[in-house]
């Protein structure tokens, strides 16, 4: 009965997974996740959605193709640090942030979805930083350790998934 879910993570992609199934919790995200419900995905918690990961052998939810890759060994991994976000395609969740705002990013391995991409990155390779498909948000940095601007992106998250009376109309009215 959930209005929106958030799953943050920092570690290891296949002992996230495993940790995951041994509470019981995979299935039901994963289900959630099948119903296009709204979510957001911080830095583990994006890089679990795609199929899986070099970094292991187990699978993720899937809802993105391909697997997350690791960084070439010509730059420092893990990246640590700030880097301007482009975005490629319009999405709720920058609603009032500008355009190549910096955000926090902490990991060594990156996924990269051209269909689903709403914010591009680079750090060694380019890669995409943020994606949307349908009422399923993730991003690869860390909006609550990225100041005002990533405050301003989990709000808008929240008005996504619960609109004050105050804001526009809901999604799909008019």
């Amino acid at each position: 009965d959930a209005q929106g879910v958030v799953l943050p993570g920092v570690g290891a992609f296949d002992a996230a997974v495993h940790n995951l199934k041994d509470a019981g919790l995979f299935p039901v995200i994963f289900n959630y996740l099948k119903k296009d419900l709204p979510f957001l995905g911080i830095c583990l918690g994006f890089q679990l959605l795609f199929a899986g990961s070099e970094e292991g052998r187990e699978a993720g939810f899937g809802i993105m193709e391909g697997k997350n890759q690791r960084f070439p060994d010509t730059v420092k991994v893990p990246q640590i640090g700030w880097n301007s976000v482009a975005y490629t395609r319009p999405s709720p969740l920058f609603s009032g942030i500008p355009e190549d705002s910096q955000f926090y990013f902490v990991h060594s391995y990156y996924g990269k979805s051209k269909e689903t991409e709403i914010g591009r990155t680079e750090y060694g390779v380019p890669f995409t930083a943020a994606l949307q498909k349908g009422n399923i948000f993730a991003t690869q940095f860390h909006p609550e350790k990225s100041g005002d601007l990533g405050l301003m992106m989990l709000e808008n998250f929240v008005e996504y998934i619960a609109p004050s009376p105050l804001s526009s109309p809901p999604r799909g009215e008019v």
